[in-house]
């Protein structure tokens, strides 16, 4: 049943392809969902038509794609109150058609937004699935997008104001990191997970083969993009990230699911790695750059693609970030 999806991303809405897979065929999923936090168009999941979303109000106009998130202007409205709900609801509508299609004891990445992290999560385990852990990913970088009080003040020509908020900014710290939610779907009572591993061969990760500096990985994550690593999506991942998370958790020749490829990275990485993968992609753009960018891999390519930062716990040396790495900042 899974043949028309092998090695393939389908263009389309997972919602309509998902029941056709096999129950118990999937390995592990591993997906950068929608964040539901307004980044552009296709992360709205709620109904909320309140100006300030997406960049439509006057000041944010023709503004940067921070100013485009959304924020209530006139206090915290009924509607306001509904997104994070209605995003929770979204994210279930989906988690609970994969959940049959998991094996036993298979394992769930699924990225995040650190402010919605949560819905993900009640919605995973409302359809069934364990929350095992929350990894964090650590960014090679991060703009600082808090706006300074003091040039606001002196706009508007209070500058005693302006020199008394000196060093103050409206917005949050620097986002360094990323949460990751780590499921698990529980296997059959009854038996172990030794016993279930041995039976479907999910549910153990491989510590040794993924060392860090020779020390056992941890649940930060510190992973850069590669020097020529090509940059196709606002919330793209580093291939380095994709391929250490696929070789923890997966043998070779088994099959991950992405079911909001974006651009294709976790394809990209399968295939390098020798895995099958199933994936959806619902945005025509991204899934034409998705394709070729599957489509311009070689054997040479990986080796030409030398990381650029590959920062650990373990390593002192200062690390190095390429021009193009910082032009995007995750949200």
């Amino acid at each position: 049943m899974n043949k028309e999806y092998l090695n393939k991303i389908i263009l389309g809405d997972c919602l309509n392809h998902i029941p056709n897979l096999k129950d118990s065929s999937i390995d592990l999923f591993l997906s950068d969902i929608p964040y539901g936090i307004n980044l552009d168009e296709w992360d709205v999941l709620h109904q909320n038509t309140n100006s300030a979303l997406l960049g439509e109000s006057p000041a944010q106009k023709g503004k940067s794609g921070f100013k485009r998130r959304g924020k209530p202007i006139n206090g915290w409205a009924q509607s306001d109150r509904n997104i994070g709900l209605e995003y929770q609801e979204w994210c279930e509508s989906w988690a609970k058609g994969v959940y049959p299609k998991m094996k036993d004891g298979a394992f769930l990445f699924v990225f995040g937004a650190r402010r919605t992290l949560h819905r993900v999560i009640n919605a995973f385990e409302d359809s069934g699935f364990l929350l095992k852990d929350t990894l964090a990913w650590k960014k090679s970088s991060a703009h600082h997008r808090a706006q300074r009080i003091s040039i606001v003040l002196k706009r508007r020509g209070l500058i005693d104001d302006a020199k008394k908020w000196e060093g103050w900014r409206l917005g949050n710290l620097a986002p360094i990191w990323e949460p990751i939610a780590w499921f698990m779907k529980p296997y059959k009572i009854g038996g172990t997970i030794t016993d279930n591993v041995l039976k479907n061969e999910v549910g153990a990760i491989n510590t040794d083969a993924n060392q860090i500096q020779g020390t056992s990985p941890t649940n930060l994550l510190e992973f850069g993009f590669r020097k020529n690593e090509e940059r196709i999506h606002e919330a793209q991942k580093p291939l380095d990230l994709i391929e250490y998370l696929i070789k923890l958790t997966t043998q070779e020749n088994q099959i991950i699911l992405d079911p909001f490829m974006g651009s294709g990275t976790t394809a990209l990485a399968a295939k390098l790695l020798k895995r099958q993968f199933l994936g959806f992609e619902l945005n025509p753009e991204y899934h034409s750059l998705s394709l070729k960018r599957l489509g311009d891999t070689n054997p040479k390519a990986k080796e030409d693609m030398k990381p650029v930062f590959q920062h650990s716990l373990f390593e002192k040396k200062e690390a190095t970030s390429s021009s193009a790495s910082q032009k995007i900042s995750q949200p």
